[in-house]
């Protein structure tokens, strides 16, 4: 998936990827990651999601990673806040209270650019990436965040019938990725309401993986 078909995307508006309100799996189960407040959460691929602002209003710290520039900007305006602005190597750097995101490739993140991170929150990022992308993608978010316990979300659905993104993860497949680092424990799994994209019968799981 080219950095170019993100880009395009935001620029027209082509975002039904995007949700206008905070994502119900999150508040049910994020508890499960036992977190004390004030922890920070890392959201790879995040978009202008408004699951930061459910988390900052909780009493985390939030570090996103995020391909287009344009999502960030609509992101801090959504929020109301002026982010300071700053370049770290090849990526754009953008910070406020408890906020640190950084606008460039997520490949380009390194574990001393992130810095400490107490979880990983993955609603967006695994099932954006190409089948071919996905180990690379698992191997560097698990080098970068030390495997810090994540809560992640899939889909999981027939690809022959349409093609992602989101792209069908299976359960065996999150397994190979993360297995061998994490205890993997699927806490909820349900059918899509209405299909994927309203044209396929999907189902939506919870991963909650902590680290062995």
């Amino acid at each position: 998936m080219e950095a170019s078909f993100w880009h395009q995307k935001w620029e027209k508006g082509d975002i039904g990827f995007h949700r206008s309100e905070t994502n119900a799996l999150l508040i049910e189960h994020f508890e499960k990651l036992n977190l004390a407040k004030g922890a920070r959460v890392f959201l790879p691929l995040c978009g202008k999601t408004r699951d930061f602002a459910w988390l900052l209003a909780c009493g985390y710290r939030v570090v996103g990673a995020e391909l287009s520039e344009l999502a960030i900007n609509e992101l801090f305006n959504d929020l109301g806040v002026e982010p300071k602005i700053s370049r770290v190597g090849e990526l754009t750097r953008y910070c406020a209270k408890d906020i640190d995101i950084f606008v460039g490739d997520i490949f380009d993140v390194s574990a001393e650019v992130l810095g400490l991170v107490d979880a990983v929150y993955d609603r967006a990022a695994l099932v954006a990436m190409p089948e071919n992308v996905r180990h690379q993608y698992t191997s560097h978010l698990m080098k970068i965040t030390h495997a810090a316990p994540q809560l992640l979300i899939c889909y999981e659905y027939n690809q022959q019938l349409i093609d992602g993104p989101p792209f069908s993860v299976s359960a065996a497949e999150v397994k190979h990725h993360y297995a061998s680092a994490y205890q993997l424990n699927c806490v909820e799994s349900k059918e899509v309401a209405g299909g994927l994209k309203g044209k396929v019968a999907s189902t939506e799981t919870v991963w909650l993986l902590q680290k062995i």
